[in-house]
């Protein structure tokens, strides 16, 4: 019997149908995986299951009392929120009390002991002691510091605390909104062996094609407002939804035929109308209203890549690269060691870790962004790089769509050929509408779509994609794989999407701890068939507060390292990560060589090098919060005398902080 059954369901947000008259039955222990384009109205599916979002026509039946958990696409709030009190919020009252009970046992303070005493009643009423062990069971699972707060947290880690908070119900119902975006292979791997025992029903929205062929028990299709049910794999899927549309554009072919012939007796001449037949002038009407209601399915995106001249055969070499940092308290901590591998003009080079382990960090490494700390990198000739970031941070979000790729050009050179930047845009597929809409009313797959547009435009042989596949739909992520199986340059690759990489690359780079990079022929299957094993990856613990604030300030020195590859304050600091240190001292030497020069400062410029720390803080302080006034929807609704001010001040701002970073250089080296 089914647990949620929704029948005729209409949904529709302005002008744009989502759901036009859906039939759907969800049985207990299904494992539905939810599949249709970017914007077609999945992630709004699942709300109207969960009853957030309320049908214009048909209705919803749940089973009484059944429970149901999504987990949204969007990351949670890096507040100051703690982890446990995070995920114990997932249950209801009960969490309540236990996130009540938690802060009373962890206080350094003495506990209200009276009041202890009553939560534990009140607990124990409610056999909640086995939900504690439940709770504390699922943050070990997935490696979570209890008492870390939100706002310490980097993206990864923030995804993992709100599956966390998903799964420690219990629910009956697991909706699950792009469950594996920004989790890294080993966070993963734990996720589907866990929905696989998973004894509720699950209904999911994936762009990782492994998941779903290891996970779903049926496939169902939102296409153009409709449901399609598959109970089959995701490649028997394929070949019955090649032959549904060649059947639909057989019959629509028939139709159009029919119509245009109706239409030709219409307008024949005077004799014609005198005797034409009324029921057949009706009929024609009803044809008529038929094709104007038809949903024409929305073209492929075309995906094009403007390609440069050859690079030179060496692309990058690595000889004995390091790269360290120093932690608050002196201790080090290793992210490459002794790195020695060759690039050539070419390679497809896939890069496997856990998050945080070093992958950004060696791309960055690799294209000259950030100095190793010891070793010797040596790069090729007539290179032409383009980055995609997994942060998207080369968008402007306040800018439209056609702002973000055009540059001021109306028409734009893909390979020799001049195209109306429309045209090139409706590939990506923005209508002509759609490309006036500001970058941050975007979904993720559209600013995703949108990132691909501005970089492909770039004349590039070497590219290089951090995480490109997240929130992309898969028939979109199939033509990217599509276009960089024919690109001829050199490709570097992070995905944690393991059917893209082994679609991709042809030979891989793999974190394995403790610094140490192997080096491997194949993507990621072939890697675990020569002895691979996703638990050796090795997973960075959550940022502590000062360590990520200190991580920030390094972030916006060396280039935009994210918070994924932890990059630590002391490397500004210290000659380790200098753009001169193509071969430094290992991190005890270099220290000890920094603090001798210290010595020779006069004492005048010790206490400006001393008091530099506090200054560059407090203006990153008021550039923040500059910036997020910027960033509000109503902030260029000002009159424009207050815009242009508040704009100059952070250009002020940003030149003020920059001279201090570069004050603090010259005095620290």
């Amino acid at each position: 019997m089914p647990i949620i059954t929704i029948e005729n369901a209409g949904l529709a947000f302005g002008a744009h149908v989502l759901l036009e008259n859906i039939n759907f039955k969800l049985d207990p222990g299904e494992k539905v995986c939810l599949i249709g384009r970017n914007g077609a109205g999945k992630s709004s599916f699942l709300k109207v299951i969960e009853g957030v979002v309320q049908l214009d026509q048909g209705a919803v039946w749940r089973k009484p009392e059944l429970k149901i958990s999504r987990l949204d696409q969007e990351l949670p709030e890096a507040d100051g929120q703690s982890i446990y009190d995070f995920v114990a919020h997932g249950l209801g009252g009960l969490g309540e009390l236990l996130v009540e009970y938690h802060k009373l046992t962890t206080t350094t303070e003495t506990p209200d002991l009276s009041m202890l005493a009553r939560l534990q009643q009140r607990i124990e009423a409610q056999n909640g002691w086995l939900v504690q062990q439940r709770v504390e069971m699922v943050l070990t699972r997935l490696n979570l510091p209890v008492d870390q707060t939100m706002a310490d947290l980097s993206g990864g880690w923030r995804r993992r605390v709100a599956l966390a908070k998903a799964i420690v119900n219990e629910p009956d119902v697991l909706l699950l909104d792009e469950p594996t975006n920004h989790l890294d292979l080993i966070a993963i791997e734990w996720l589907e062996n866990h929905l696989k025992q998973f004894g509720g029903a699950i209904l999911f929205i994936t762009h990782d094609r492994a998941l779903l062929q290891s996970l779903a028990t049926r496939i169902v299709e939102l296409d153009r407002g409709e449901l399609n049910s598959w109970s089959g794999d995701y490649a028997s899927f394929l070949t019955f939804k090649d032959r549904q549309l060649k059947t639909e554009m057989q019959h629509n072919e028939q139709f159009d035929k029919k119509l245009a012939k109706e239409e030709e007796w219409i307008r024949q001449g005077i004799k014609a109308r005198r005797t034409r037949n009324e029921g057949r002038v009706r009929a024609l009407k009803a044809l008529r209203k038929a094709r104007s209601e038809r949903r024409v399915l929305q073209g492929a995106a075309s995906f094009s890549l403007e390609t440069s001249s050859l690079s030179g055969k060496l692309v990058a070499e690595l000889t004995d690269v390091s790269f360290y940092y120093q932690r608050a308290g002196g201790v080090t901590q290793t992210v490459i060691s002794t790195l020695s591998t060759s690039i050539f003009r070419g390679d497809r080079v896939g890069l496997i870790g856990g998050n945080g382990a070093g992958k950004t960090t060696l791309l960055k490494i690799l294209v000259g962004e950030l100095a190793p700390t010891s070793g010797e990198v040596k790069r090729g000739t007539r290179l032409d790089v383009v980055y995609f970031d997994q942060l998207r941070q080369q968008l402007d979000l306040e800018a439209s769509v056609l702002d973000n790729v055009s540059g001021g050009r109306d028409v734009i050179d893909i390979n020799g050929k001049s195209r109306s930047i429309y045209s090139y845009l409706g590939d990506f597929l923005f209508s002509s509408e759609r490309v006036r809409t500001p970058a941050r009313a975007l979904s993720g797959g559209e600013r995703n779509r949108l990132l691909l547009a501005k970089l492909f435009s770039i004349p590039a042989n070497v590219l290089i994609l951090d995480e490109p596949t997240n929130d992309l739909d898969i028939e979109t992520l199939e033509l990217l794989e599509h276009l960089l199986a024919e690109f001829d340059g050199t490709l570097l690759l992070v995905s944690h999407d393991r059917a893209f990489m082994d679609n991709i690359v042809t030979s891989t780079l793999v974190f394995e701890g403790n610094g140490v990079v192997g080096e491997y022929v194949g993507g990621f299957q072939e890697w675990l068939r020569q002895g691979g094993s996703i638990r050796s990856l090795e997973a960075t613990p959550a940022l502590s507060g000062s360590d990520a604030t200190a991580n920030q300030r390094a972030v916006d020195a060396n280039g935009g390292v994210s918070n994924e590859d932890i990059i630590d304050h002391d490397v500004l600091v210290s000659p380790l990560a200098s753009p001169k240190s193509g071969s430094e001292k290992p991190a005890g030497e270099s220290g000890k060589r920094n603090n001798s020069r210290k010595s020779k400062l006069s004492y005048k410029l010790q206490r400006e090098l001393d008091a530099l720390p506090a200054k560059i803080e407090a203006l990153e302080h008021e550039l923040e919060t500059l910036r997020k006034h910027i960033e509000q929807p109503d902030f260029y609704a000002q009159h424009h005398q207050l815009v242009n001010q508040t704009l100059a001040d952070v250009s002020e701002k940003e030149a003020a902080l920059d001279a201090l970073y570069e004050r603090w250089s010259e005095l620290a080296d």
